[in-house]
């Protein structure tokens, strides 16, 4: 067994069981710190034991039962461990419990998404305890120092505790709204990662890593469905989205490139969710991004479908944004001035102020309406307020062609 092969193995193991090794000991301790800790120490186990012993048929069992170990015997070595060991003895008899346990993974989910939790720390947490990124990691990825990330995370595990806060699947009467939360965590770590990809491990990968989880551990629920398709729709084309740091719009990118194999899974997805009958945001988000996806070239794209996806999208999560966006299908299956008409409605009134792509799609249609001035001066204005240097130069382009 080669030095290699059992960091390649070690590797693996710690992308595929390290949620769940946490999760397991969490369980069992209801000490976030001292689970992270032994499941640290079991992979270092593991980098010792393994090129002797060999690499074990069931990695991921080997690795629980010896973080597990590791964590009993050090809540024995003072008094409060072993009170605290006798408490968890005593739950694990309690008659009252329920007979199946659900995947510690997913009590894990949704507590570190827990409402009573700040948004940002819901993030960091998830990321921390369900993907083992580093605090250095996930401050890099969010642009946050890292003492400050550090600091949320502290206070993150202090409110669960002193809140009281039960590690625990949500009653029936909650899930709904949980799972809504739960799943704005995941959408914003990918997100996150979709424009500033954190170097050899991508938030976007992890973000699709935690849908796949959660997908597989609610299989009766349509929305993790819809969020995971709608993940790999969107990461089968992010490497065609820029092109030495300048955007390439949907209508350019080299389709050739796109993930043919991520894309036919997206669909898939998306097929085991609308059965369901239960349509939500994600889903409809996914049925449109398949409709993009799945057309050979521009021409083919199936506008009138998207725009009626939009206006479903808009009636059960309306938003300005998901309006500008049905602006621009109407104006591709209904003509330019029909989908003119929506974004001079939506400017005039004003709830999308100051959001550069606004002006940037306005001056899209101006432009093939052939109302070159105004396309110019639309231009400019969207110019004035982007965000990226990736959104400037875009536009800069587009005014050159002008």
């Amino acid at each position: 067994m080669t030095e290699a092969e059992v960091q390649a193995a070690v590797a693996a193991a710690y992308r595929d069981e390290w949620g769940q090794i946490v999760a397991t000991l969490i369980g069992l301790t209801r000490d976030w710190d001292l689970a992270e800790d032994c499941a640290q120490e079991a992979f270092a186990a593991a980098l010792t034991s393994w090129p002797r012993d060999g690499i074990p048929q069931r990695p991921g069992a080997w690795l629980t039962t010896t973080a597990r170990n590791r964590a009993t015997d050090r809540l024995r070595r003072d008094t409060v461990g072993r009170t605290k060991l006798r408490q968890l003895a005593v739950l694990s008899r309690d008659p009252t419990a329920p007979a199946e346990i659900p995947d510690e993974r997913l009590q894990l989910i949704f507590t570190c998404c827990h409402p009573a939790l700040p948004f940002e720390a819901r993030v960091a947490l998830t990321l921390r305890t369900l993907t083992g990124l580093s605090t250095a990691e996930i401050a890099k990825a969010f642009l946050t120092a890292e003492p400050a990330m550090a600091q949320r995370l502290v206070r993150a595990k202090r409110k669960i505790t002193e809140a009281g806060i039960p590690y625990r699947v949500p009653p029936a009467d909650l899930l709904p709204e949980r799972l809504t939360a739960v799943l704005a965590v995941l959408y914003l770590i990918f997100n996150q990662g979709y424009d500033e990809p954190d170097g050899s491990r991508a938030l976007t990968t992890e973000a699709i890593h935690l849908a796949r989880v959660l997908a597989g551990l609610m299989p009766s629920e349509p929305e993790p469905l819809g969020l995971l398709a709608l993940l790999l729709l969107h990461e089968a084309r992010r490497s065609t989205r820029t092109d030495d740091g300048v955007l390439i719009t949907l209508e350019q990118q080299d389709r050739s490139r796109w993930d043919r194999t991520m894309i036919d899974e997206g669909v898939a997805v998306l097929d085991r969710a609308l059965p369901l009958r239960r349509r939500g945001p994600y889903q409809l988000q996914a049925a449109i991004a398949a409709c993009h996806a799945t057309a050979p070239d521009p021409q083919s794209t199936d506008w009138p479908q998207i725009a009626a996806l939009y206006r479903e999208l808009g009636r059960i999560a309306p938003s300005p944004v998901v309006e500008l966006n049905r602006a621009v299908a109407v104006a591709m299956s209904d003509g330019i001035p029909a989908g003119l008409a929506l974004v001079d409605e939506l400017a005039a009134s004003g709830k999308l102020g100051g959001y550069h792509l606004l002006p940037a799609t306005r001056a899209d249609l101006l432009r093939r309406a052939g109302r070159t001035a105004e396309a110019e001066t639309a231009y400019r204005e969207a110019l004035q307020l982007a965000p990226t240097e990736a959104d400037r130069r875009y536009l800069t382009g587009r005014l050159a062609e002008l």
